[in-house]
């Protein structure tokens, strides 16, 4: 089988675990994911996009909807990366899934409209697919339900996508919550990597970033603790069985 790609923008304390939970999660052995982390440096040159079976883009400390000025040199960086990528993604039409900051990424390259108005506090939320979601083949194929749960905690959201994008599912607080275009690229604002132990992971990583305050941490970790998001995992794996090619 041919490598699927995972990309990065986070430092290790958050990336590492992060690359554990995709391969976990998606029955991938290390050597059929290979790892980039653009917030350390540009996309290997190495890569041919034609050797691989496609992409994967976790998520990121970075809100693309910030102001230029408000971002550092490594979010531009990988900002300019991504940008140049996703053209050959979609010129190419080769797989992509982007969780969480795939909104941000797949989206804005698309022409999507972010906004702060549609951040989620962090925790599970209650997922509704759409028509067009319920006869997407990704969809099918990790037999999702009508409405399941999955983790989210983002600081920013779609407010409009262009019209070729596809809405796949809703939310309560973000009205996007995962979208396609094309046929095979697709982004989630949600986290399918992510179960109990890896958010409560990231929770205290990012407990001074401003998703929540930091003396209501261990309240988040005991609402945290009782949830259940097995449906919203599948998706990971899916796209593996899906899009692998020799």
């Amino acid at each position: 089988m041919k490598p699927f790609i995972v990309i990065a923008t986070r430092a290790d304390a958050a990336a590492d675990p992060e690359y554990e939970a995709i391969l976990r999660f998606s029955g991938l052995q290390p050597s059929q994911l290979r790892r980039v982390r653009l917030e350390a440096g540009p996309f290997p040159s190495d890569i041919d996009l034609d050797d691989i079976s496609g992409i994967i883009v976790g998520g990121s400390p970075y809100t693309t909807s910030d102001p230029p000025h408000a971002k550092s040199a490594e979010q531009v960086a990988a900002e300019a990366e991504l940008s140049a990528l996703l053209d050959q993604v979609i010129d190419r039409d080769i797989p992509f899934f982007g969780a969480c900051y795939g909104v941000g990424t797949l989206g804005v390259h698309q022409g999507a409209v972010l906004s702060t108005e549609y951040g989620e506090e962090v925790g599970p939320t209650p997922i509704t697919l759409t028509a067009d979601g319920a006869a997407d083949p990704l969809i099918r194929q990790a037999d999702l339900p009508g409405t399941f749960p999955a983790f989210v905690g983002h600081k920013e959201g779609v407010a409009s996508l262009p019209e070729h994008a596809v809405v796949l599912a809703t939310g309560e607080a973000a009205p996007v919550q995962m979208f396609r275009v094309g046929t095979r690229q697709y982004a989630t604002q949600f986290h399918p990597e992510l179960d109990q132990q890896g958010l409560a992971e990231r929770i205290r990583i990012y407990r001074h970033e401003g998703y929540f305050a930091p003396e209501e941490m261990d309240e988040l970790l005991g609402r945290v603790a009782q949830a259940r998001t097995p449906e919203a995992n599948r998706l990971l794996r899916a796209f593996v069985e899906l899009f692998a090619r020799d």
